[in-house]
């Protein structure tokens, strides 16, 4: 059970005249499919809050409240959560959401109550893009950055690809981001299948894939964009995509979803964060602190939480306390600081973390029941040339 101070909780949170607090709103889906998700990221956050402040949850003498809301992975909810935090609560900073849905439905807010967002892990383009306000940052990467990195691990001359993915925000912005780079490589799209988040049955869009990529020569590619339950590689691999000279290929994802990746050893691709691959101080802390703490590996939303702990406590720091949200903007523009990706930097532009990506290849390895994403090499923040917003 992760140790922490008792104010750092919701249930904890006590207004005096005795001393100021630091309140921070961690509105986040705990409940509906993405909860593994939530609860990593929720874990990740506090670590580091704790790493960064040394165990001792305050910055300089001010004690940090964590306030938790349950979005419910519904946006008028969430929407509504975010209002109460800095309405009600009085929050400093708000952190999340998981849903990218929901997360466009907050942005808002934020400008409203000028008040500062640190979007993560939610990923999609237009949170830092066309939806964005000077008052949101994020920490975890984005479409771009995850389909750049898949481009560049995936794609070249003579490849073609075949596209997969869930039918809102995040797929959408996924694909049409990694199309854009992979054509950049050399590879051609040929299809383009997009499906209710729900989807359980994979045969029809399957077949239409096939179908547009049988009679095609040359490298073919199935590449799947998936968040959440119902991951469909392993029920698309049954129906035999290699008849078809297809090979699937993915980005990375949390250790669960890793099990379908057993089936499939050899399969490339790039990935935003697996435990073994950074090689860096603060990622030894979190691998040792989790496995003494939940006796199993930080997964790949602990990261971002940690991430984006460590960010405030530097950016508060650096603006000279919470108070402040335009001290908080300017301090945070360009920031660049450590995280268990090694160093991450605030784009002034539109305070996208620029972080680097990992190009994996799966392999089997024994006392593991997933496929292992081992390091080809990282691709670094100077190579991934992420757009800016008009």
């Amino acid at each position: 059970m992760l140790r922490l101070v008792a104010l750092a909780t919701a249930s904890s949170l006590i207004s005096t005249a005795a001393f100021s607090e630091i309140r921070i709103a961690h509105v986040y889906g705990k409940t509906g499919p993405f909860e593994a998700y939530a609860a990593q990221s929720h874990n990740g956050l506090m670590l580091g809050l704790e790493y960064a402040t040394g165990g001792s949850m305050e910055i300089d003498g001010e004690p940090i409240v964590v306030l938790e809301k349950d979005t419910q992975l519904k946006p008028d909810v969430g929407r509504s959560l975010l209002e109460e935090a800095y309405g009600d609560d009085d929050a400093h900073i708000a952190v999340g959401p998981v849903s990218s849905g929901v997360a466009l439905a907050m942005l808002p807010v934020a400008e409203e109550y000028e008040r500062v967002l640190i979007v993560e892990p939610a990923v999609a383009d237009s949170i830092t893009g066309d939806n964005w306000n000077p008052y949101i940052f994020r920490t975890g990467r984005n479409s771009s950055q995850d389909a750049i990195s898949n481009a560049v691990a995936l794609g070249g001359e003579g490849v073609t690809v075949a596209t997969l993915a869930q039918d809102y925000a995040f797929g959408r912005d996924g694909v049409a981001a990694f199309s854009e780079a992979l054509e950049a490589t050399g590879a051609k799209i040929a299809h383009q299948e997009f499906v209710p988040t729900d989807t359980t049955d994979f045969t029809a869009a399957a077949e239409r894939i096939f179908s547009a990529m049988g009679d095609i020569e040359g490298e073919k590619k199935l590449f799947i964009i998936w968040a959440g339950g119902g991951n469909p590689m392993s029920k698309i691999n049954a129906m035999e995509p290699g008849r078809f000279g297809i090979e699937i290929a993915t980005g990375g994802n949390i250790l669960a979803a890793l099990t379908a990746y057993k089936e499939l050893p050899g399969m490339e691709g790039a990935t935003y964060y697996y435990y073994e691959i950074p090689q860096n101080p603060v990622n030894d802390w979190l691998v040792n602190t989790h496995f003494e703490r939940f006796d199993s590996p930080p997964d790949f939303f602990t990261a971002g939480g940690m991430s984006a702990g460590i960010a405030i406590v530097e950016a508060i720091r650096k603006a000279g306390g919470a108070e402040d949200t335009e001290a908080l903007i300017e301090a945070m523009k360009g920031m660049r600081w450590e995280t268990p990706k090694g160093p991450m930097m605030f784009r002034p532009e539109d305070h996208q973390a620029m972080q680097s990506m990992y190009h994996f290849r799966t392999e089997i390895q024994d006392g593991k029941d997933y496929g292992v994403p081992v390091l080809v090499r990282e691709i670094g923040m100077d190579e991934l040339d992420i757009p800016i917003r008009n």
